[in-house]
């Protein structure tokens, strides 16, 4: 009853008044009861307030209410104050109501300032993806890396909240304009590779076509380069698309091989053959080289003629393992020829005017031969073969009949 007085009374006529600093003010009247339960009726009342007013502190020093809010309802209630029909400590929850109004504001523009620093933390977010987007845009040429990287931002743009609606449209606008302008670039380098490709299936299309026709080609030497050129133009070639390329290349392949298995055929072949002409002269070298000039050098000659004859008939052989058996047999032939000048000089009682001039005319031939041999030309060497053959012929006959 004490406290209640101390802040309040009721008159005779039953009105209740509230004490402040300002002085009495009435709150109310009471004609239901005694004083005390009038003045507890509205003592009541007052802690009614008080209650609100702590849950409004309480809220507001754990952060679970906004300081906004907070603030207006704390200034409703302060303001409500001076016409509150309440008996208490007005005065003294006035004042708390003002120190809450403070610290309310306070934690206002803290909470504004920290929006604000969220706010612009999440538009230099969205501005750094967005300038990575447009970077993305003009300058990549990993187009897939590139394409993944421009969803992923586009993921992390979602998760970002906070930014005002005008900047995060204008910001939006930037990023898809930067997408599409990937977009259209990436589109344009395909189209422009699948231009390329093309062109480039129709040039190896006929690079295959040109080596199906050599694939059978007998002109070993000149075909084989043609098919090297050919090789050449299809590695400076640009590549078509990855099927046709792997299809070409086959057709190409198989060309080449054909010609080159066909060619290796034939050349072991005649290296075979070589193989068997060439021991055939080693044979014929070794049959010259033991010829007796000393003693009989007539029948040294005409060995000599038989062995030179089947020598034009071995083939061919290479002409670095052919070149050392000729001068090899080149000179059993000087010797023969020294030999056979020796005995000519020599006094002869059946010497025969005829017979002398059928010899120079064998030495003439044998130097003709010699001559088209160093000159390497094959229809003059086979030619005066021939005429030596005829003419050592005649010689013998000759020399028989004498």
């Amino acid at each position: 009853m004490s406290e209640w007085t101390s802040f309040g009374r009721i008159d005779a006529d039953g009105t209740v008044y509230v004490k402040t600093a300002e002085g009495e003010r009435a709150v109310g009247s009471w004609q239901a009861g005694t004083p005390e339960e009038g003045l507890a009726h509205f003592a009541r009342r007052f802690a009614d307030l008080v209650t609100e007013v702590d849950l409004i502190e309480a809220r507001l020093s754990t952060g679970a209410a906004d300081p906004a809010r907070s603030a207006t309802s704390i200034r409703r209630l302060r303001e409500s104050l001076a016409e509150a029909h309440v008996v208490g400590d007005v005065d003294g929850l006035a004042a708390r109501l003002d120190k809450l109004a403070s610290l309310a504001d306070e934690k206002a523009v803290q909470q504004r300032a920290e929006r604000d620093a969220a706010r612009a933390e999440a538009v230099a977010r969205k501005t750094t993806l967005v300038e990575e987007a447009e970077q993305i845009a003009t300058e990549s040429t990993a187009w897939k890396v590139s394409g993944d990287r421009l969803r992923e931002i586009l993921d992390e743009w979602r998760a970002i909240r906070g930014v005002d609606k005008k900047t995060d449209g204008e910001l939006w606008k930037r990023y898809a304009a930067a997408r599409d302008g990937f977009a259209r670039r990436r589109g344009a380098h395909f189209a422009s590779l699948d231009a390329s490709r093309k062109q480039a299936q129709g040039a190896k299309e006929e690079l295959v076509a040109q080596a199906e026709a050599l694939a059978d080609s007998t002109d070993w030497t000149e075909t084989a380069n043609q098919l090297k050129e050919l090789m050449n133009q299809w590695k400076a070639a640009p590549r078509a698309s990855k099927d046709a390329e792997q299809r070409l290349w086959a057709q190409f392949r198989a060309a080449q091989d054909t010609f080159f298995s066909r060619r290796s055929e034939v050349f072991s072949a005649r290296d075979a053959e070589q193989k068997d002409n060439l021991a055939r002269r080693q044979e014929l070298v070794a049959r010259a080289e033991a010829l007796d000039l000393e003693a009989d050098p007539r029948g040294a000659q005409s060995a000599m003629r038989e062995i030179l004859t089947e020598w034009g008939q071995t083939g061919r052989v290479r002409r670095e393992a052919a070149a050392p058996l000729e001068r090899r047999l080149r000179a059993v032939e000087d010797k023969v020829r020294k030999a056979m000048d020796t005995a000519w000089r020599r006094p002869d009682p059946a010497a025969n005017p005829l017979l002398d001039q059928m010899r120079s005319q064998v030495t003439e031939a044998e130097e003709r031969l010699e001559r088209a041999r160093t000159a390497g030309d094959q229809k003059r060497i086979a030619e005066a073969e021939d005429a030596l053959a005829s003419k050592r012929q005649l010689l013998a006959l000759a020399e028989r009949a004498t």
